[in-house]
């Protein structure tokens, strides 16, 4: 059985003159399509390649994150309709927010999501630091203190700046901390299916991949607090740590990413539709992948059959 998380929403507006945002009702719309017994399916899921145009996120040396995040947001999906279109399987949607190199606003991320009732928003990135570190890390919605995490906040959600009349959009200053502590008491409802899905995608980055995992983490995202379904923001690795770089913008390494994320979608989507009732992730996540270095986005995953 689906379960609902209750919101709690307490006014603070006392702290922070620059944030008015009006709660409306896509969450309760949002929830007329889920079914809250045993029949409960994950058909259609929103895969959303951050930044985008001009806007390249963060850089590397020889990379930048809005080409990064597409091409393994393009690996994932063929992943996903590739295994689910096969005979015998119900079919799951995949939408994606961008398929090019064009500039999506945040809160246009969310209404895609919403408008096509998607029960699942994943929103993939690339990490940056001055630091050297490293390491996958995947966010929900939600409040924490750590300033570094506050630092991947503020960067991530000043790409508002870039769009037309972001002041009167969001009423939203990137910069104030209050702002992000007021967003947070915006959490969606879905609180409980985020964790479980951003659990299983680190559970495979560090048993899988053998990449650091840095855990799952709740901060304020703008791209996840309008989103009415369980959403996930994962950071794949820092493009400013040489070696991370190195595999990030790879083929091969973009090929990992996607299978790692694949293997957690399915292991949710079946212990969402079971009941509750959790799926292990499989001891080997990459045999069911074959990987070409010499073929296209097209060509170049080839889902084989997987043994149930």
């Amino acid at each position: 059985m689906l379960k609902v998380a209750t919101i709690l929403i307490i006014s603070l507006f006392a702290i922070s003159p620059f944030l008015v945002i009006s709660h409306n009702n896509s969450t309760n719309e949002q929830m007329e399509h889920f079914d809250t017994d045993a029949n409960y399916k994950i058909r259609k899921v929103v895969i959303d390649a951050g930044h985008g145009g001009k806007d390249p996120g963060c850089s590397g040396r020889h990379t930048r994150e809005k080409d990064i995040t597409l091409a393994i947001a393009k690996k994932l999906g063929v992943m996903i309709d590739g295994y689910y279109k096969k005979e015998g399987r119900e079919k799951v949607e995949v939408i994606y927010t961008r398929y090019r190199d064009v500039f999506v606003p945040l809160n246009e991320r969310a209404n895609i999501a919403n408008k096509q009732k998607a029960d699942l928003f994943i929103s993939i990135h690339c990490n940056a630091s001055r630091s050297g570190a490293s390491g996958t890390e995947t966010y929900v919605m939600g409040l924490n203190k750590s300033s570094e995490n506050l630092e991947v906040v503020q960067r991530e959600n000043a790409v508002i700046t870039l769009e037309d009349d972001y002041e009167h959009k969001y009423d939203y200053d990137p910069k104030h901390p209050a702002n992000t502590i007021m967003l947070s008491l915006f959490q969606n409802a879905y609180l409980d299916q985020s964790i479980r899905f951003a659990q299983l995608v680190e559970s495979e980055f560090k048993a899988k991949t053998q990449r650091k995992s840095r855990g799952v983490k709740q901060e304020s995202f703008l791209v996840l607090y309008k989103t009415a379904m369980p959403s996930v923001l994962i950071e794949t690795g820092f493009l400013t740590n040489s070696k991370e770089e190195t595999l990030l913008k790879s083929k091969e390494g973009q090929a990992k990413i996607a299978t790692s994320i694949f293997k957690a979608f399915k292991s949710y989507k079946n212990s969402m539709e079971d009941e509750g009732a959790y799926c292990p992730i499989e001891e080997n996540p990459f045999e069911d992948m074959v990987y070409n270095l010499q073929s296209d986005i097209y060509n170049e995953l080839t889902i084989c059959e997987i043994e149930e």
